[in-house]
């Protein structure tokens, strides 16, 4: 049995580990016995609050490990701890006691200071154990409660579900502030607002709803809110709600609007100066940059994000640092560089945090599930997906159209072109409920792809010409410079133009086609995995169109996409290629 002060002796712990220093290291830098550091690590002795400063100094901490320390004078909240992470994790925090039948106010504004502390270093449940002794020990102050529940509201969610308890508490806050005409309410009311249409909106359709607030009303309710967020005012709002709901309106608006909204957020972010939306800011900036096909400003975006993330110590920003990495390696072609982090680092984080209970697991699991797909796929290794588990990994996230989109293209990957189309007229069914953005727009590339596949193939048409008009009617207004972007982020799928361009050949209109690659070569040219691919759907296009000249064009393009493909180990690709070019007449 030990005695834990809100997981200060964790906090140092990881964060010295983190830097590389042994306990000896550390001990003498802060002018202490390796003993008594180690017994405060181990939570069996109080740090003091000088100790706290030395280590906080030496750790370059930023303050986290000060703010993590009792103060002087005061008792520690004790908690009873048998080891694992997992034991701490299912621990409580003491709310403020009351005193004269009101509450500590400055314990309340500690609680949430050491909940800010927890979340900025990625542990999400122990900061929710903060905040959510800071509401309880509120009751009877509406503010102060709402204050919690939006800290509450901050953390991550599983992927595509609702959590309806979070939705309950937002409504309630909201309607213990109603009547509060003070501008602290009304800015509180606005914050409780923007979280409540994120959560509504993260249902990935009406099934996964909680009731009638699916995912349209909340895009509808974050609309309303910006509507009504002042130019100027507290910034702190300002970039809650900016923050909140971008995400809520993430699949209900173009790219280009979300990138306005990102970069509103950035500026709004640099002005109030917390590490928070800093990150959040930078973050929705870059994926929004790539959405809009704009990768070199991406690449700037994913500079300043990384010196974020090694600022913050986070687990959670170091993730999301890595996986954007992983994203524009697998986008460049550098494939050995994103295999090391998909199948080998990826798995020691997912391990770490799901063991801290600091997120949802799925989070994570979808996310390197994803780029390893992508991996696979552009390595022609989509078969491994059906003698490993990442199948049925698919298969369990199949709610998400995007998933089945993706296990019809891998099967008609790889020779199973009946079941791949069985599949594929499936997911097409359900095409009318997508939303018109956002995570849409990846699966439709998907199943242009499907399209494109079946098409060169052959036998396929009586499948293929029902479903062609609605599937081109839907990438119609993503058509230009854009980028599909797979998950939060985790894969850069293709440029939407081509996959327009791949459905308008499927429909026998080679020219259109032909217009749409033009267009797909933008974005396209920061990718030469990308440009391989584009060169073999403008072969095929340029040979269907026919006349003078075609034939020597068709063979100059199937040769640089062989080279492309030969030069990043696209076998699969490379296999089109060479088909195609034993064949001059197939297009």
């Amino acid at each position: 049995m030990v005695i834990e002060h809100d997981g200060f002796g964790a906090e140092l712990r990881r964060r010295r580990v983190a830097a590389g220093m042994s306990l000896s290291e550390l001990a003498g830098k802060v002018y202490c016995s390796r003993s008594f550091l180690s017994r405060v690590e181990n939570g069996r002795r109080r740090a003091s609050l000088e100790l706290a400063q030395l280590c906080d100094e030496v750790l370059d901490a930023k303050g986290a490990l000060v703010g993590l320390a009792p103060l002087p004078g005061t008792d520690a909240v004790p908690k009873a701890v048998r080891g694992g992470a997992g034991e701490r994790a299912a621990g409580t925090v003491r709310s403020p006691e009351k005193k004269d039948g009101r509450y500590d106010h400055g314990e309340f504004r500690r609680l949430l200071r050491r909940g800010d502390l927890s979340h900025a270093a990625g542990e999400m449940r122990e900061a929710e154990r903060h905040y959510t002794a800071a509401y309880r020990g509120a009751e009877g102050d509406p503010r102060a409660q709402a204050e919690a529940v939006i800290r509450m509201a901050r953390r991550w969610s599983d992927p595509g579900q609702v959590d309806r308890e979070l939705l309950q508490s937002l409504r309630g806050c909201l309607a213990a502030l109603d009547g509060d005409g003070s501008a602290e309410a009304a800015g509180l009311r606005l914050r409780l607002e923007a979280h409540l249409a994120k959560k509504m909106a993260l249902a990935v359709s009406q099934d996964t709803a909680a009731g009638l607030a699916g995912p349209a009303e909340g895009a509808r309710l974050a609309e309303e809110t910006l509507r009504r967020l002042p130019d100027d005012g507290d910034d702190e709002v300002r970039c809650e709600v900016l923050t909140e709901c971008r995400w809520a309106r993430y699949d209900f608006m173009p790219a280009p609007e979300s990138l306005t909204l990102s970069e509103r957020l950035r500026e709004a972010a640099a002005r109030q100066d917390s590490p928070y939306f800093r990150g959040e800011a930078l973050m929705a900036v870059a994926i929004d940059q790539l959405r809009n096909g704009r990768i070199f400003s991406a690449l700037a975006t994913a500079n300043q994000y990384r010196k974020h993330a090694a600022d913050t110590h986070s687990a959670l920003a170091r993730w999301q640092r890595h996986t954007l990495d992983a994203l524009l390696d697998l986008w460049h072609g550098r494939f050995d560089a994103a295999a090391e982090w998909i199948f080998v680092e990826s798995l020691k984080f997912i391990e770490l945090l799901r063991a801290d209970y600091a997120v949802p697991a799925d989070n994570l699991t979808q996310t390197r599930l994803g780029q390893a797909y992508w991996l696979l796929r552009q390595q022609g290794r989509l078969a491994e997906l059906f003698t490993s588990d990442l199948a049925g990994d698919v298969e369990r996230h199949a709610y998400f159209p995007v998933w089945r989109a993706g296990l019809a293209l891998a099967l008609c990957e790889t020779g199973q072109y009946a079941e791949g189309a069985d599949l594929f007229l499936g997911c097409v069914a359900d095409v009318d409920r997508f939303p018109p953005s956002g995570w849409a727009v990846p699966a439709l590339v998907l199943l242009a792809e499907v399209c494109a596949a079946l098409d060169l193939e052959g036998g396929f048409d009586a499948e293929l010409a029902p479903v062609l008009p609605t599937l081109r009617a839907r990438l119609a207004p993503h058509d230009g410079e854009q980028i599909a972007l797979g998950g939060w982020p985790t894969v850069l799928v293709g440029p939407t133009a081509r996959a327009c361009g791949v459905l308008a050949l499927a429909a026998g209109e080679p020219e259109t086609a032909l217009e749409h690659f033009r267009r797909a070569a933008v974005p396209a040219r920061s990718s030469q995995p990308e440009l391989a691919r584009l060169r073999l759907a403008q072969a095929r296009a340029v040979r269907r169109v026919g006349g003078p000249g075609s034939e020597p064009n068709a063979v100059r393009l199937l040769r640089e996409a062989s080279r492309g493909a030969e030069s990043y180990g696209m076998t699969w690709l490379g296999g089109q290629c060479e088909g195609l070019s034993l064949e001059p007449g197939r297009a």
